[in-house]
């Protein structure tokens, strides 16, 4: 069996896995918080008038000081427990978010989106950590189900921010208002979160397995595969968001509209195969689910790029989301299965230090390659790269 394997299950699945829900409340709850964040960016950016190149250190800072906080997450949840982290970052998180939008100046923005980038880094590999133990102790598969949260929260965030928009809301009187709900909803939820991370160390000291923080350094060859492909995975992410927009609109002159409407139906894929995803990894087993679906994202992605007809594009966007919706789930699936003494929450953190990483650099990169190459050259060559990957040899576990 390879580490994208899941035992397959030919009966209806009726039992709830123990935590579930609130692990998935999690995802939801810091992936709303996030994305109400990006999609107010121009506001932040109008109110304390900062040049493009201020805004740009700004979002550098935030994604420097999430992926730090990752390199310290597994060690404080292998010795803490999952649930202590999250419970406070739930409640640290809108607090954040509200101080955003009343700080006195660019100065303190600046200083406090940081903060903010910190705080979410340190959820992001706190909840994948619990999730990853959650599906573990099912002994089924609840990982896409999670992402399919997070990225409906992607969409909550987007339209409920236009509608609040249109109605001349304040930004102030908007954050204040999300921060206050959300910092309800993480206070209700964060008693009902499994205990994961300090109860398997506990039970590591006694059987050797993972859990409490071994002397190796758990830098395998399997986790470093399974890194690369999750950066490989994130820059064809990367790609597809940041400039899936604009490539129709520049290179396919399509209008404003339908450019928006690409990155529109890519979430909307991922959402719709996420929501699918883990029945179809228990019916097919993750590594047949695997490649069929970056075969998907493959041909999803040629369409959106190759077809000269912008309205085909679009369609093509949704298809390369429903491919790629599965990919980055089943790869963390695959690291909470790796043989060795490292503990859980240490390999998830690095694991998203590679995604963090993949959908950071993947833009730029992008961006650097279309100045030299052309950036329709450029997105074409990112066509077979989600089913290279699937292709490679998969480490055993």
């Amino acid at each position: 069996m390879t580490v994208n394997d899941q035992p397959r299950v030919d009966q209806p699945l009726v039992r709830t896995a123990p935590g579930r829900w609130a692990v998935t409340g999690v995802f939801f709850l810091n992936g709303l918080t996030l994305s109400t964040y990006i999609v107010r960016a121009p506001s932040f950016k109008d109110t304390h008038h900062l040049t493009d190149g201020q805004f740009g250190l700004t979002g550098l800072l935030f994604a420097l000081a999430a992926l730090a906080c990752m390199q310290f997450v597994g060690p404080l949840t292998a010795r803490v427990g999952a649930r202590a982290v999250l419970r406070v970052t739930l409640a640290v998180m809108p607090l954040l978010l509200a101080g955003i939008a009343v700080a006195p100046g660019p100065w303190w923005f600046t200083a406090l989106a940081p903060v903010l980038g910190a705080v979410h880094g340190t959820t992001d590999a706190a909840m994948n950590t619990s999730a990853v133990a959650v599906e573990r102790r099912a002994g089924r598969p609840i990982l896409n189900g999670c992402h399919a949260a997070w990225s409906i929260s992607a969409v909550v965030a987007a339209l409920s921010t236009a509608a609040l928009t249109r109605t001349d809301v304040s930004l102030a009187a908007h954050l204040i208002t999300a921060g206050a709900l959300l910092l309800a909803a993480g206070l209700v939820l964060g008693p009902r979160l499994p205990e994961t991370g300090r109860v398997e160390a506990k039970a590591g000291d006694a059987t050797g397995q993972d859990g409490a923080p071994g002397r190796r350094s758990g830098w395998s060859g399997a986790l470093l595969v399974l890194g690369l492909t999750a950066t490989a995975l994130m820059i064809c992410e990367g790609a597809a968001l940041g400039w899936g927009g604009i490539f129709l609109h520049e290179q396919r002159h399509a209008t404003l509209s339908i450019a928006a409407a690409a990155i529109t139906a890519y979430t909307g894929g991922q959402a719709l195969g996420r929501l699918a995803g883990d029945r179809l990894t228990s019916r097919w087993g993750g590594d047949t689910l695997f490649r069929l679906a970056a075969a998907i994202a493959t041909a999803g992605l040629a369409a959106a790029v190759l077809t000269p007809h912008p309205t085909a594009a679009v369609a093509g966007f949704a298809l390369a989301g429903l491919g790629s919706s599965v990919l980055i789930p089943l790869t963390f699936s695959a690291v909470g299965r790796l043989p060795g003494s490292t503990p859980t929450a240490t390999l998830v953190s690095r694991l998203t230090t590679f995604t963090y990483t993949g959908i950071l650099l993947g833009p730029a990169l992008i961006g650097w390659a279309a100045d030299q190459i052309g950036l329709a050259v450029t997105m074409a060559a990112l066509i077979p790269l989600p089913l290279i990957v699937a292709l490679l040899p998969r480490p055993p576990a």
